[in-house]
């Protein structure tokens, strides 16, 4: 279960070249970055209503929504999510105040 995002985001790459017709991954990543980060942006937002409803189900789907279509905006710009978990295990054990500390005095 731990290696889906690493999946999720083969898929991804993978569909970057089938045709849009055919793949909805295909189609956002055609338009560009910022529709992959529009549909970004509508997900989490549908995410934040979802918990302030406070419905678990929807929250999950939500969620689930969120990750992929985050998945998706990385790859428009050539990030993999296994970049991205690299950063955050470089975090790891580190207060989140003395963290962004560190990205501020940089």
């Amino acid at each position: 279960m731990n290696k889906i995002l690493e999946r999720l985001d083969l898929t991804i790459q993978r569909k970057i070249t089938d045709s849009p017709n055919k793949s909805h991954t295909a189609r956002l990543l055609k338009k560009g970055t910022e529709k992959c980060a529009e549909k970004f942006g509508e997900e989490a937002i549908e995410l934040i209503v979802a918990c302030v409803k406070k419905k678990k189900k929807e929250i999950i789907g939500e969620s689930a929504d969120t990750l992929y279509h985050m998945c998706v905006l990385l790859r428009s710009k050539n990030i993999s999510i296994n970049q991205v978990l690299l950063e955050l295990a470089s975090r790891e054990g580190i207060s989140g105040i003395e963290e962004k500390r560190k990205r501020t005095t940089k």
